[in-house]
Order: C-alpha cells, then sequence, then structure tokens
C-alpha cells in the first residue's frame, strides 16, 4: 500500500472523494487541496469503455489549449538543411540530425517534444526503442512527423498537447497550472474533453465515458460530473 503524506492525508478530508463534482466546483477543490509550495500542473485522467486490444478501438489525438499550458516546452527537431533552418528560426530549442541520434544514444533525453520530418524517419528509427518509452517518438498523428515544422514548433510552443489512451483504457493528459484559476482551466479542459467525445471509435459498445477525474502533480484525485460536458 502507498505511504501518503500528511498534506495528502489531510487534504482527502476536505471534500467526498466518491462524489462527482460539477466542473468548476471540482476544479477549485484540486486547487485547494494542491498544497505543494510549487505551482503544480494540473492533471485529467479520463477512463473510457473501449477495449484497447483492439486496433479500430483506440483514441489518439492533439488539441491546442486557448490558455496554453503553463509549462515551458522543449523542442528538439531532427533535420537537415533548409527544415533545419527553418526550426531554428521557428524557435527550436535543438536542431540536428545524426549528431542529436548520437546524443540521444549517448543516454541524453534533455527535450520534452522531438520533431522531425517524413524523410528523416529512416534516421530517427534507428531511436525508436529509446524514444518510444518515453513516449516521444515522432508520429504523425501528433503532428510531430511534418513538412511545415514553423507551424509543428509554433503548436507546440502554445500549448498543444496529446491525449492518447494506454492499455488500461485511460487518457492522461495535463490541462494547465493551478495558477490558471477556475476559468481558464475549464477552458482548457473542455476542449480536451469535446476532442476526446469526437474521438470516440465507431466499434466501441456501451458507456464510452466511464469516469473523468482530475488533480494536481502531487494532489488527490476529484472525481468531475463529465455530464455536464
Amino acid at each position: 500500500m502507498a505511504a501518503y503524506g500528511k498534506k495528502y492525508i489531510d487534504s482527502l478530508k476536505e471534500y467526498d472523494k466518491l462524489k462527482a463534482y460539477e466542473v468548476d466546483e471540482a476544479i477549485e477543490i484540486a486547487i485547494k487541496t494542491g498544497k505543494a509550495k510549487f505551482d503544480e500542473t494540473m492533471e485529467l485522467h479520463v477512463r473510457l469503455g473501449i477495449d484497447t486490444r483492439h486496433a479500430d478501438q483506440q483514441v489518439r489525438g492533439v488539441v491546442v489549449l486557448p490558455n496554453g499550458t503553463g509549462k515551458k516546452v522543449r523542442v528538439l527537431v531532427i533535420a537537415k538543411g533548409a527544415k533545419a533552418d527553418e526550426a531554428t528560426a521557428a524557435g527550436a530549442d535543438f536542431v540536428g540530425a545524426e549528431d542529436m541520434i548520437a546524443k540521444i544514444q549517448g543516454g541524453w533525453f534533455g527535450f520534452d517534444v522531438c520533431m522531425t520530418t517524413p524523410d528523416m524517419m529512416g534516421l530517427v528509427g534507428r531511436i525508436g526503442k529509446l524514444l518510444g518509452p518515453k513516449g516521444l517518438m515522432p508520429n504523425p498523428k501528433s503532428g510531430t512527423v511534418t513538412m511545415d515544422i514553423a507551424k509543428g514548433i509554433s503548436d507546440v510552443k502554445a500549448g498543444k498537447v496529446e491525449y492518447r489512451v494506454d492499455k488500461t483504457a485511460i487518457c492522461h493528459v495535463i490541462f494547465g497550472k493551478k495558477s490558471f484559476g477556475t476559468e481558464k482551466l475549464r477552458e482548457n479542459l473542455s476542449v480536451i474533453m469535446d476532442a476526446i467525445i469526437k474521438a470516440k471509435p465507431a466499434a466501441a459498445k456501451g458507456t464510452y465515458i466511464k469516469s473523468i477525474t482530475i488533480a494536481t502533480t502531487m494532489g488527490p484525485g476529484v472525481k468531475v460530473n463529465y455530464k455536464t460536458h
């Protein structure tokens, strides 16, 4: 059994953990019970009624949050020539090709997003086993394999997030910082929920949205009444 700290245990006493709260109230409770001394990230966890063993029941996509994520995103672009120059001009934090591949093979992961162009995927494939487990492998569906590198970087820096169901049929997505306040967090959460709902696989049967829980980085989970969406 996990050992929780005193602040976490005290936070659990401040609300009914079995109740699903309306969106604004749930956000306010999450903010109040997130008692870390730093500006905690807000997390959204959505349990879906799908069978992830089937390829036609996968849920994955990207959205740009209207109020951003509040996080400084470090972007690595693996490209050559004009596309490398475009990446540098667009504000990529790291740009390179074979040199960056070697650096990653040596254990470096000082970036949050890896982008590349389609023609470079053969090169990037060499480190697929390193990037994949960390969720950093470029993919066309997430917009990280693209010829429009400048737009890709702009979207990521502006607050683009990826939602992707895991093996347990749960989507884990960040939707801002505690300091954003209720209104901005609600707007961000609604954009993500709208996207997940629209992404419902045609093969999915029964209840699609099983439950929604939000929490700060260090705080307890608060259930959300998803029917308000």
